[in-house]
């Protein structure tokens, strides 16, 4: 089947919003109905009505942006020379090979290769950016 997608416009939302009351007014304004069928037809379709106007709620941000997947993907696909600072304060300097939810596959030049746990990072930077203290 071929179906096409129909989206409202903001000024036909807001037209249908000017029109309900007006419906209102005629419908009460006119002479009394006896409360049969019609009246609870006519409060289906105003309560229709009004469920059709009213604004989504705000949808909350999503909790995982994929910046951090991303960021490693990055890295990994540049063999960027990046230095993780652990915990302790231990620098470990070498490119990602690869990343997993919970850990970091470091290789180094000159030592041997590494498997670090993310939850014993403290932060990490590319090397380009390391500062270099003065001396005194």
């Amino acid at each position: 089947m071929n179906r096409k997608l129909i989206r409202t416009t903001l000024a036909e939302v807001k037209g249908k919003a000017r029109e309900a009351p007006q419906s209102r007014e005629r419908s009460n304004g006119g002479a009394h109905r006896s409360a049969g069928s019609d009246g609870g037809r006519e409060a289906a379709q105003r309560a229709a009505q009004q469920a059709a106007v009213q604004v989504r709620k705000r949808i909350p941000p999503p909790t995982e942006t994929n910046a951090e997947i991303f960021y490693y993907k990055k890295q990994i696909d540049a063999h960027t020379l990046m230095v993780i600072v652990l915990l302790d304060g231990e620098e470990i300097e070498g490119t990602i090979e690869w990343y997993d939810r919970g850990a970091l596959k470091v290789n180094r030049k000159s030592a041997p290769n590494l498997l670090i746990l993310k939850r014993n990072m403290k932060y990490m930077y590319k090397a380009d950016e390391r500062v270099e203290q003065p001396a005194e």
